[in-house]
């Protein structure tokens, strides 16, 4: 797998002094999850890999690191949980200190937006590269803006139209940023100023209402309502429905054991891969990941990555799973197909069905067919996967 050219600095280390619960704010729990968790469920649902940087409170690195690897799973790989500062600025310095020479852009975002999704973390992205500025996610202001003087009379009233409220992720190019932040020689509110008072542009791309940020406890209720909503939609509601499809092929070899389906075919001839070689899980993977626009298997469990050598199917569809559900979808059911002279499906269609409905948490048919001697399926060379996957946003 080659490694990311985009970088996360997740800033989580702030005390959380005016949410008044007695604990850094990013390990508060917000519906059974931290603040921190939700975080980074949006983070690592990305459509491209990142590096994700933790800057944990310097006196909870180890529990903010175990909390960020059981949301990582699989991709642990380019996750550093650091210590960070006495303030803002000194913590994202700290993340900085640690990103890998193969990042070209950095995205800073609060914790505390625990509930921003994953398509503002891609847009950002892009229009980094798009534009080789800074870019910062902004939303209308919808209130009359007054100015005031020291004595609270108003003395004037601000043209809203021109105004706008700053969020995160605010993304830049690496070395500028870099070079921005070490030269720094005073604090700022965030990285969008800092970065345009060393000389460079920001633009702005359209914010999300999700993305705001938990400062009190009337933050965290309405943070809660926000996920209440998403897990019974108003009837009023349209839910977004997307589909996806997912084809993979596998040659036999008679070295292998048979895996399909997520079970194991004794006394059968098994399929050559980098995993398992269960080319129906992979195509169920594909058309999941394809339906909810998270790229493909091969972007996210790359045959380079020596994790994943010999890993059954169970592994990427529970991973795939996290990734689509982390993403603001709910799977509705997934169609798979077979195309090969062997084995038999029949016999244990039924068990497979099963098992991956088990797994992914939704219903899943399994057919088979042959190409009729046609092709290398015809010649019993190998099989091919068909699979089809409708998937509903929710929130």
């Amino acid at each position: 797998m080659l490694e990311p050219r985009t970088a996360v600095i997740v800033v989580a280390a702030g005390s959380g002094t005016r949410l008044g619960l007695g604990m850094p704010k990013a390990l508060v729990q917000l519906a059974g999850q931290t603040l921190l968790e939700r975080a980074l469920g949006s983070v690592f649902a990305m459509s491209e890999p990142a590096q994700v940087v933790v800057v944990a409170p310097a006196d909870n690195v180890e529990q903010a690191e175990a909390l960020a690897r059981s949301v990582a799973g699989v991709a642990s790989e380019y996750l550093n949980v650091v210590a960070g500062g006495a303030t803002r600025q000194e913590s994202v310095r700290a993340g900085l200190g640690v990103l890998l020479d193969s990042v070209d852009e950095v995205l800073v975002h609060d914790a505390a937006r625990a509930l921003t999704p994953a398509s503002l973390f891609d847009s950002v992205v892009a229009a980094v590269r798009e534009s080789g500025s800074g870019v910062l996610p902004v939303l209308p202001i919808a209130d009359t803006i007054k100015e005031v003087d020291d004595a609270r009379a108003v003395v004037g009233t601000l043209d809203r139209s021109r105004l706008a409220a700053a969020q995160t992720p605010q993304g830049f190019p690496r070395a500028e940023l870099v070079s921005a932040y070490f030269a720094a020689a005073e604090e700022h509110t965030d990285d969008a100023s800092l970065f345009a008072a060393a000389g460079h542009p920001v633009i702005t791309v359209d914010g999300d209402q999700r993305a705001f940020k938990v400062t009190t406890v009337w933050d965290l209720r309405r943070a809660e309502s926000y996920i209440d909503d998403s897990a019974q939609p108003a009837a009023a509601s349209v839910p977004v429905l997307r589909t996806g499809i997912g084809v993979d092929v596998h040659a036999f070899d008679d070295d292998s054991p048979l895996w399909l389906g997520g079970i194991y075919w004794p006394g059968q001839p098994g399929l050559a891969g980098h995993s398992d070689g269960d080319a129906l899980s992979h195509a169920v993977c594909d058309a999941l990941l394809s339906a909810a626009g998270l790229g493909d298997i091969g972007g996210r469990f790359g045959t380079a990555d020596d994790r994943f050598a010999g890993a059954h199917g169970d592994v990427f569809i529970a991973e795939t799973v996290r990734l689509v559900t982390g993403s603001g979808f709910a799977i509705s059911n997934v169609a798979v197909q077979i195309i090969a002279n062997r084995p038999k499906l029949a016999s244990r269609r039924t068990e497979i069905e099963q098992r991956l409905t088990q797994l992914i948490g939704a219903p899943v048919s399994v057919s088979a067919t042959t190409s009729d001697g046609l092709g290398f399926t015809g010649r019993g060379e190998g099989v091919t996967a068909i699979a089809t996957a409708l998937v509903q946003s929710v929130g």
